[in-house]
């Protein structure tokens, strides 16, 4: 009896295979955190670009009448809103744009469709990013 029991202890058919199952698994999971975590972050960075462009592009709408005038640069919030969501447009990305004062604010999200997560249901990492700006009046001054 004792002979039946060590002969099954030391059968070793199929530990390999379920250790290679294991470790396969493991190194996919990680390999998907990593492209897929590469690929989240290259799409943040993107609509961070996207966000402080479109700001700049908002903040160039000034009150030029005002300006002229001698007066300090202002905005008009409803042509700078105008301004940065065409660009938004243009670029395909979708967002929201605000003016506060004198600074526009841009806030772009974005859905970066995943590579190798999705095999373990993650379809899609949401990214987001902001861009502010206000427009400069620059020292045009001697020196």
């Amino acid at each position: 009896m004792n002979r039946g029991w060590r002969q099954l202890a030391d059968d070793e058919n199929g530990r390999v295979t379920a250790f290679v199952v294991l470790i396969t698994t493991a190194c996919l999971l990680f390999a998907g955190l990593v492209l897929d975590g590469g690929l989240a972050l290259s799409a943040k960075t993107r609509a961070i670009g996207q966000a402080e462009e479109a700001a700049r592009a908002g903040a160039q709408e000034l009150d030029l009448a005002a300006y002229r005038s001698g007066g300090a640069a202002r905005l008009q919030p409803t042509a700078a809103i105008s301004a940065a969501q065409r660009y938004l447009n243009s670029v395909g990305a979708s967002g929201t744009v605000t003016v506060a004062g004198n600074t526009v604010n841009v806030s772009v999200t974005a859905h970066q469709p995943t590579q190798l997560l999705g095999l373990i249901g993650i379809t899609d990492i949401t990214v987001s990013g902001d861009g502010h700006a206000q427009p400069d009046q620059g020292d045009f001054g001697g020196p």
